[in-house]
């Protein structure tokens, strides 16, 4: 229970365009959304276009914030872990799902040779990429996750692999509620989504994970290879929570109690912008993307908006079944957005120079760039790796270079921070680093990469809009608020100052 004392009463009037209640509410649960590529102007338009669908009504009866902004790297890994921890890649070390440390070895080595390595927290480390399951049990990621394609740590005489909940610097609102004695869960694409646990590896009691990577049944394409196949994926995270909700876990056969804090993420529509044509299950003339700057999908896409207003709508209805609805605050938002939404800006562009770059160590190029250089060569090749990024700065559409200094001033030193990247990379509009066979990508700096939804509501809250800029960072302090929790239990709003959102009544 939290410290607002006794549980308000009453449906939870998500669904209606006109509830408002006079006092702040206790919330014994709290839901988190992420709808992954969904911008702040898609809600709008949705909206728009569907007025009775579950998006609308939700923003229609919460407070919808207009300017929030994922972190200034907008990739998956950084966009949640500000919305669970309160930080930036400065504070949770975070800066890709992908990324390079180095301190860390390879996975394999034994700890030996130059220390450096690429850190892959994606399907990469899965038991079995191709299977759904990951080759191990739904629901167990451990069981999903191979130890032998881990980074390692030498410490001291002792060489152990790094856990995804290893490699996080700071703590989850996961570990929070946990300590307190509340169940947490979450679904996502990958077993990694495991370091939501937080460093402890403590503070997830379940994470429902199937995996996106894996091949559709009967066919050589991944799930991301087609609108429907994607759907499909979703869906089962979708009748997880609604298992969540019912006091089960997500497989639906365990009675484990109803979480105090749970949520998932939805692929579709981040599949639905990137996806140029139909694949496997799809009406073959389906198109992904937008059809034009107006942010007006074509038809593959606006199927995927269809799909995720339906299952939030069954979401919601799932917490007034279950009778929920009167202490459960729902927060919806994004990971990232996606860049570009005009077709016509598109500029698919090779980013094979980065490997060819003096000292090059790692790099991440989506539709911006982190460039990690060889420890052992970072000083005597990083003017030439500048020189030569300089040089083919057309070719590789480089808007804004950011050499150590500016990294250092952003994110933190790489010259004293294993993580941070040696230099980062801002695209010209458009640029999307990819062999042609993607509308549009995230990662970036771009506005549309950061611009996402946020929205907030629940018994107590007053539907409203605010126009004031908010970080997707200050919903991590905000779900403590709710719950009943201090937010500076949180190491990264204590170390940043994360304040909570503005135009709640708690």
């Amino acid at each position: 229970m939290t410290q607002f004392g006794r549980a308000a009463a009453g449906a939870l009037a998500l669904l209606s365009t006109t509830a408002a209640f006079a006092a702040p509410a206790p919330y014994a649960h709290v839901l988190l959304i992420s709808i992954d590529g969904m911008h702040a102007v898609d809600l709008a338009e949705h909206a728009a276009r569907h007025p009775n669908g579950a998006l609308a009504r939700l923003s229609r009866a919460g407070v919808t914030y207009r300017q929030a902004m994922t972190p200034l790297i907008s990739d998956s890994f950084p966009g949640l872990a500000a919305q669970v921890t309160g930080g930036g890649p400065a504070t949770t070390g975070v800066y890709y799902d992908d990324s390079y440390d180095r301190t860390l070895f390879p996975a394999g080595s034994g700890c030996k040779g130059e220390a450096g390595t690429e850190v892959p927290f994606a399907s990469e480390i899965d038991v079995d990429p191709k299977r759904a399951d990951a080759g191990g049990t739904i629901g167990k990621p451990m069981t999903q996750i191979d130890a032998a394609k881990l980074p390692l740590r030498l410490t001291g005489t002792v060489c152990a692999p790094v856990y995804p909940h290893d490699y996080l610097r700071a703590n989850t609102i996961f570990e929070v509620v946990h300590g307190h004695g509340g169940r947490t869960a979450w679904a996502d694409k990958h077993p990694a989504y495991e370091w939501l646990a937080g460093p402890s590896g403590q503070g997830l009691d379940e994470l429902y994970a199937v995996e996106q990577d894996a091949l559709i049944p009967g066919t050589k394409v991944k799930t991301t290879g087609s609108f429907a196949a994607e759907r499909d994926f979703d869906e089962k995270h979708v009748a997880a929570v609604l298992n969540m909700m019912r006091g089960l876990d997500g497989t639906g056969a365990g009675k484990v109690g109803v979480p105090a804090l749970f949520g998932m993420n939805f692929q579709a529509v981040s599949v639905g912008q990137k996806l140029p044509k139909a694949g496997p299950g799809d009406p073959p003339e389906a198109k992904g993307g937008y059809a034009d700057a107006s942010s007006r999908p074509n038809d593959g896409l606006a199927a995927q908006f269809d799909y995720v207003d339906g299952a939030l709508g069954r979401l919601v209805e799932g917490l007034k079944v279950n009778g929920l609805d009167g202490t459960t605050l729902i927060v919806l938002s994004s990971k990232h957005g996606q860049s570009p939404i005009d077709p016509a800006g598109l500029r698919p562009t090779d980013d094979a120079p980065y490997e060819k770059l003096p000292g090059h160590a790692f790099h991440d190029a989506d539709d911006g760039a982190l460039i990690w250089l060889k420890p052992s060569e970072r000083a005597a090749k990083l003017p030439e790796a500048l020189a030569a990024l300089e040089k083919d700065r057309a070719a590789l559409g480089i808007g804004t270079l950011y050499p150590p200094a500016a990294v250092a001033a952003l994110f933190a030193d790489p010259a004293t921070d294993s993580r941070a990247p040696d230099i980062m990379v801002g695209t010209d509009p458009g640029v999307v680093y990819t062999s042609g066979k993607k509308g549009a990508e995230h990662g970036g700096l771009a506005l549309e990469d950061r611009n996402v939804p946020l929205v907030v509501a629940g018994p107590g809250i007053a539907a409203r809009t605010v126009a004031t800029p908010v970080g997707t960072a200050e919903i991590a302090p905000t779900i403590l608020k709710a719950l009943g929790y201090v937010p500076e239990e949180l190491q990264a709003v204590k170390a940043e100052n994360t304040r909570s959102l503005p135009g709640l009544p708690f």
